[in-house]
């Protein structure tokens, strides 16, 4: 609400100051002198902040989404590896579609209004972005805004915060049935990549995804203890993947088999770069077109593994520990399938106490 307060000076005229204090909001002041302006400007304060549009500071006045842009890259994104290409590129969309307005003039409407221009914006691929990259591109100029507010003071509030995300589809859940899975194996093993094979299986078997498998290297490989360590990755913490017996045996005749043990466990063949993880790309879709398999990713594989140990009774927070999820809420995706389980423990239950 605001405040006025009439003051006299020792030379007898008279002043007007102004004070809006809001919930959760810094008090803005200003002094007039005269109470028609006092009202008015107080008005104009409180429609602001509640609209988002109120930045106080000077900075937001006479900086632009631009120069925040820019320290962002250069001082943030560096400290983001794994996520800095695609969030640069995020980033200088939006500089290029508003890095000419001072932060103060960012405001909701604003950025809601190029939200809908990136929905409906048709790419160089020629689609339509989907809502989970729309959501991306947001998240990207959110954190930048929270860094102006929380470490530079550019701005007292994100503008972010009043803009609303588009709904992000269910989580994908396609996994190979059993025919599916022996007619992808089979093919793989007659593939003229020597790797194939064993990197599916790898993937089927551990849940490990692409990146982790192909940037294997045998340092990881620990054969006395059974287990891969991965000491990068996706979510920066450091991960344990058991190896079975079949993957133990594949992985040791690999490295039987090679005169040259070499850094990588699936290196690159002869005639590519050496020293750098193999490409599978190509072979894997060659596979996936004589096996007849049909809307299914090499991601897919690590939704087969936790599927498959969904089914063989494994708990949802034991499937978390095996992918390497934080928490559960990536898993809760394969709840649904455990209900024939859950089912059948229930039964069996009943059945041991009741007959």
């Amino acid at each position: 609400m605001a405040n006025i307060q009439e003051r006299v000076s020792k030379d007898g005229k008279v002043s007007y100051r102004v004070q809006v204090r809001l919930k959760g909001y810094p008090s803005q002041t200003a002094s007039f002198k005269r109470k028609t302006d006092a009202k008015r400007w107080a008005q104009q304060i409180e429609t602001a902040i509640v609209e988002g549009r109120h930045f106080k500071t000077a900075e937001s006045k006479k900086r632009t989404l631009s120069e925040l842009i820019d320290r962002y890259i250069a001082q943030v994104l560096p400290n983001k590896p794994k996520s800095l290409e695609k969030q640069r590129a995020q980033l200088l969309w939006w500089k290029r579609q508003l890095g000419a307005y001072v932060l103060a003039d960012i405001t909701p409407a604003l950025v809601a209004e190029y939200r809908d221009r990136l929905l409906g914006e048709i790419t160089c691929r020629g689609k339509k972005r989907s809502n989970s990259t729309v959501v991306r591109y947001l998240a990207a100029l959110s954190h930048a805004f929270t860094v102006a507010v929380r470490e530079w003071g550019w701005i007292e509030d994100s503008p972010l915060r009043r803009v609303s995300r588009p709904k992000e589809p269910g989580g994908r859940v396609r996994f190979l049935d059993t025919d599916e899975r022996i007619h992808l194996l089979e093919t793989c093993k007659e593939s003229r990549n020597p790797f194939l094979y064993p990197i599916v299986t790898l993937a089927i078997a551990t849940g490990m995804r692409r990146a982790e498998i192909l940037n294997l290297t045998w340092g990881n490989v620990d054969f006395e203890r059974s287990k891969i360590v991965l000491m990068e990755t996706k979510n920066g913490d450091k991960r344990i993947v058991p190896l079975s017996s079949h993957t133990k045996a594949i992985l040791l005749s690999i490295r039987e088999q090679s005169a040259d043990v070499s850094f990588f466990v699936f290196p690159r063949q002869k005639g590519q770069k050496p020293q750098k993880p193999i490409d599978i790309r190509t072979a894997w879709e060659i596979a996936l077109a004589k096996a007849e398999i049909r809307d299914f990713k090499f991601h897919d594989l690590r939704h087969c593994c936790a599927s498959y140990l969904l089914m063989n009774g494994a708990s949802l927070a034991e499937i978390s520990e095996v992918l390497g999820h934080r928490t559960l809420a990536m898993v809760k995706r394969y709840a649904h399938m455990s209900e024939g389980h859950a089912a059948k423990i229930v039964s069996k239950m009943n059945e041991n106490i009741f007959g």
